[in-house]
């Protein structure tokens, strides 16, 4: 296989990432990242996409200058989309997903929302539903609706500047946007109520080629004018790429960022319910997968205070283990298996900036993936992919509260790598390189804690 440089362009909630993946061993040789900033606008808070444009092309040309650029490939969060006018230019700003107008008018919205059973995804809180987002749009401006020619799902709008070309992929509109039937792979009913069916752009592969860089992005950048830019995935689903290519079944991956996503492949039959954040995600390919959700990166930030390191010595992991304390469920309380349930300490609570305060709170988050797991069917190893793979503590709490492998992605930004995937032939992927594996012993420490764990939970 030749080696290729992709570069790829990373939106999350937090940062916006450009990442240059080189396709010989799916190795990032570069990163730049922005924080992913909202501004306030007159009715609602919205992402800067001009900021981050510029970043973009900025960054593009920088890369195309030093390491040369094959291909193109976009992923970005979930529960956004962009309402374009006529004259390519978006009808109404991006809605940042955490505003809770949406709530405002949600009697309303609940009336025309199809069922779970129909679309696989719950009636989540403020924005998190797509299809509430522009109800709401369209509930602010009378004329929004006649404005807005287009619609495309997140991805697709950095694709459509790149080149021009409208799409929606099928990964990000099974983002629990109620706009996507998993089951069939079609749009929805809902898309008729709000009368969009006519402008939401055709659902493509996300492997699909959208088309080739403008002639101004050519100018601006020095990429070369026929090179192609993909469809692009939503990024959890970009972090299940390699195990679905190169993985066997059945397993889960567990896609850390802002949002913690479970995703298992080949799992015990099971019912998933809505009331615990749990949904149908869909796949690159455009397949169904139980899923489980929860802000757990937000969480993290909120606790541990502004300590980012999590390298902790085994001995303080051991005894916060032996002795406590425990931190209950949960703290960002819109998401997740315990929406609604306010976070509490067993035992004292460490000061921030204690290590024994980051292993408590790495342990907490480590539960409350385990219970995403088992609503989800996990069965098999588990492989923990982005921030949370470099926390040692996170991933032996894991494997000993699901009593089985947990193995460590060794990538820094795994949505960048299974984004690059994309551009190559699917029989010539290989799983990415693991830089750790976890394992556990029933009757060791770290088991013991979760089991107590586990009964401080019923009581």
């Amino acid at each position: 296989m030749i080696s290729k440089r992709i570069a790829v362009i990373d939106i999350g909630k937090t940062n916006a990432k450009v990442a240059i993946v080189d396709t010989k061993d799916f190795e990032e040789i570069a990163v730049f990242i922005m924080p992913n900033k909202v501004r306030q606008g007159s009715h609602y808070p919205f992402f800067d996409v001009e900021a981050i444009w510029t970043f973009l092309l900025d960054k593009l040309k920088y890369t195309q200058a030093k390491f040369g650029i094959d291909a193109v490939s976009v992923t970005t969060h979930g529960a956004s989309g962009a309402l374009i006018s006529a004259d390519g230019k978006l009808a109404a700003p991006i809605l940042d997903y955490e505003h809770t107008g949406p709530e405002n008018i949600s009697n309303k919205y609940d009336a025309i929302r199809p069922k779970f059973a129909e679309t696989g995804s719950p009636r989540l809180p403020a924005g998190l539903n797509l299809g509430a987002q522009i109800y709401w749009q369209f509930s602010l401006d009378s004329s929004l609706l006649d404005r807005t020619a287009y619609i495309v799902t997140y991805p697709q709008y950095w694709g459509y500047r790149l080149t021009g070309i409208l799409a929606c992929d099928v990964s990000s509109l099974g983002c629990h946007t109620d706009l996507w039937n998993p089951f069939f792979g079609n749009f929805s009913s809902l898309t008729d109520k709000l009368g969009i069916r006519d402008k939401i752009a055709p659902a493509r592969q996300s492997s699909d080629i959208l088309g080739s860089v403008l002639p101004e992005i050519k100018t601006v950048t020095g990429i070369p004018g026929n090179t192609p830019v993909y469809c692009g995935i939503h990024d959890s689903n970009a972090s299940l790429i390699p195990h679905l290519l190169g993985g066997h079944p059945p397993f889960s991956v567990v896609s850390t960022g802002t949002w913690v996503i479970v995703m298992t492949i080949g799992g015990r039959s099971i019912s998933l319910d809505p009331e615990r954040d749990t949904l149908v995600n869909v796949d690159a390919f455009g397949n169904p997968v139980p899923s489980a959700r929860f802000m757990g990166g937000r969480e993290f930030e909120l606790l541990v205070g502004g300590v980012e390191d999590t390298s902790i010595d085994y001995q303080t992991l051991r005894e916060v283990a032996k002795e406590g304390p425990m931190l209950m469920p949960s703290v960002v309380t819109e998401s997740g298996p315990f929406q609604g349930r306010q976070h509490v300490w067993v035992g004292d609570e460490p000061l921030y900036g204690e290590p024994r305060r980051v292993a408590a709170i790495s342990y907490y988050l480590a539960m409350i993936s385990s219970q995403c797991l088992s609503l989800t069917g996990h069965d098999g190893p588990i492989v923990v992919e982005g921030p949370f793979a470099r926390n040692r503590a996170y991933c032996i709490m894991l494997a000993s509260a699901m009593q089985c492998k947990v193995y460590a992605a060794s990538s820094t930004t795994g949505t960048s790598t299974g984004a690059a995937m994309l551009t190559i032939e699917t029989d010539k992927m290989l799983a990415k390189p693991i830089s750790e594996e976890f394992t556990y012993e029933e009757s060791d420490i770290f088991c013991r804690y979760a089991q107590r764990w586990y009964t401080a939970l019923e009581e």
